[in-house]
């Protein structure tokens, strides 16, 4: 039981980073970009979806089907620095989104450019 205590507040006092990925496409220049709140556990996440068929942006998918997995790179463009040590998981995730939505207005990965839809206000 010990152990286990340890480990609990070994990940309170190390939580997972909250981030933007980038998914990029060496070969035809586009992008997908998807903040989350564990941005290491995301990449591993979205290979797996996408080597297994299943990702939920079906351009993408369609594009890894076609090239080899290695024409993707994956990449951290930011981490969050959250707001404050003890922020609730409803402001990191509000900082979050607003972090995802300035680098989607920065490098607008829609259409030719990349994987994302564009929002209803872009």
């Amino acid at each position: 039981m010990d152990r286990r205590k340890e480990l609990t507040r070994t990940y309170k006092e190390n939580p997972p980073r909250a981030g933007v990925l980038q998914i990029r496409n060496m070969v035809n220049g586009k992008i997908y970009i998807v903040a989350y709140h564990n941005v290491d556990g995301k990449i591993n996440s979205q290979r797996f979806q996408l080597a297994g068929g299943g990702h939920a942006n079906k351009a993408l998918q369609d594009d890894w089907k076609a090239q080899k997995s290695g024409d993707f790179v994956f990449e951290v463009l930011e981490y969050l620095t959250p707001p404050s040590r003890d922020a609730s998981p409803l402001v990191i995730r509000e900082a979050l989104t607003a972090l995802e939505k300035r680098w989607l207005d920065k490098l607008r990965p829609f259409g030719e450019r990349g994987y994302n839809k564009p929002s209803a206000s872009d």
